[in-house]
Order: structure tokens, then C-alpha cells, then sequence
């Protein structure tokens, strides 16, 4: 049994990007044009969801909330990682 089943479907390109598709695939940059639209789609979602991930992410930096919580872990872990460095310098 497929993990990955396959659909087919019908796209329309430009020209131009069905002719660096095929020089791509020429060059063996993917096996056929199936598998070269597949991976360019996947990095295009992947691309996206890195997108939304950053901008969460800026959003949370200019959360006043979220600095705070930031400002007090960065407190708390502060004597442990001095007691960590001291222990780490200290003669054996």
C-alpha cells in the first residue's frame, strides 16, 4: 500500500518554465517533470510555513507579555548558569 497516494492533474505553465523545467531535468537536477513539480510545490509550502513561523515569532518580540516572561527566565537561569561557569573554571 502508497504511504503517498498520488492524484493526477492538469497545470498550465508559461513557456518558459515548462522549457527551464525540462533543461533542469535534462541537467539531472529531478527524474521527470512529475517529481521536479513536486519538489519545487514542497519547498514553495515549506518556504511558506517558515513565512507564518517568522512572523509569529516578530510578533511575539513585540509582545510586552512575552518580554516579560523572557526578562524572568532570563533572571532565573542567571545564578544557575554563574554557579555553572564558576564550577567549569574551578581547578579539579
Amino acid at each position: 500500500m502508497n504511504k503517498n497516494p498520488t492524484v493526477r492533474t492538469t497545470v498550465t505553465l508559461p513557456a518558459e518554465l515548462l522549457a527551464a523545467t525540462d533543461k533542469a531535468i535534462s541537467q539531472g537536477k529531478a527524474k521527470n517533470r512529475n517529481e521536479f513539480l513536486a519538489q519545487a510545490i514542497k519547498n514553495e509550502l515549506e518556504a511558506i510555513k517558515r513565512a507564518e513561523i517568522d512572523a509569529a515569532l516578530a510578533e511575539m518580540a513585540q509582545d510586552p507579555e512575552y518580554q516579560a516572561q523572557v526578562l524572568k527566565m532570563e533572571a532565573e537561569f542567571a545564578v544557575g548558569s554563574w554557579e555553572a561557569l564558576q564550577l567549569g573554571e574551578s581547578p579539579t
